[in-house]
């Protein structure tokens, strides 16, 4: 059910296309309300090879912005991604993230101590989210993140050290391309 501030909001949509696909970024003048991943480019089309880059793809006459740091983060990521932890994020204007829940702090826990190339498990999260108990509330939570990318849930494995699932299990093969991303390029 959507917040009555949320349906106050003029929303505009921007579409890049990035090396997992396209990314719909969608938001008003008060921040980045979702980015969705597509997942319309096949896996064997993501090779280390293949250039790094966002590009806008369709974007309204007039942008927030907000959206646009959302913009400028998402191809510094792809492109520079060194340069992406010394941009600005955009302000987040989604009700999961307004609210004072477990999953907001998880999700804020996670953006805040989980740097650019490092990882961590659902039960040391949960841990640093102040419930120990709450692994399987820390997937939940990452399964209802709606800022992928910029609250990097990709970063979030299982305690064996297994990648474990990413967009409900159909994106695995874009956290392992994400994973690797970080680990590869922070190195440079």
């Amino acid at each position: 059910m959507k917040k009555q501030w949320e349906t106050q909001c003029t929303q505009k949509t921007i579409s890049l296309l990035s090396p997992l696909g396209t990314i719909q970024v969608s938001g008003c003048e008060n921040g980045v309300h979702t980015i969705q991943i597509l997942m319309d480019v096949a896996p064997a089309e993501r090779s280390p090879e293949r250039p790094l880059s966002c590009v806008v793809n369709d974007r309204p006459a007039e942008t927030s912005p907000e959206l646009q740091r959302c913009v400028d983060w998402l191809q510094a990521y792809f492109s520079e991604p060194r340069t992406a932890g010394s941009l600005p994020l955009p302000a987040f204007h989604h009700s999961t993230l307004q609210t004072d829940t477990f999953t907001s702090r998880v999700l804020q826990v996670l953006l805040r101590d989980v740097r650019f190339g490092e990882t961590v498990s659902y039960k040391r999260l949960a841990e640093m989210a102040g419930n120990p108990r709450a692994v399987r509330a820390v997937g939940g939570a990452m399964r209802r993140n709606p800022v992928p990318l910029l609250i990097p849930c990709h970063r979030v494995i299982s305690s064996s050290g297994q990648s474990g699932p990413y967009m409900r299990g159909e994106g695995n093969h874009l956290k392992q391309w994400l994973l690797t991303h970080e680990s590869q390029r922070g190195a440079d």
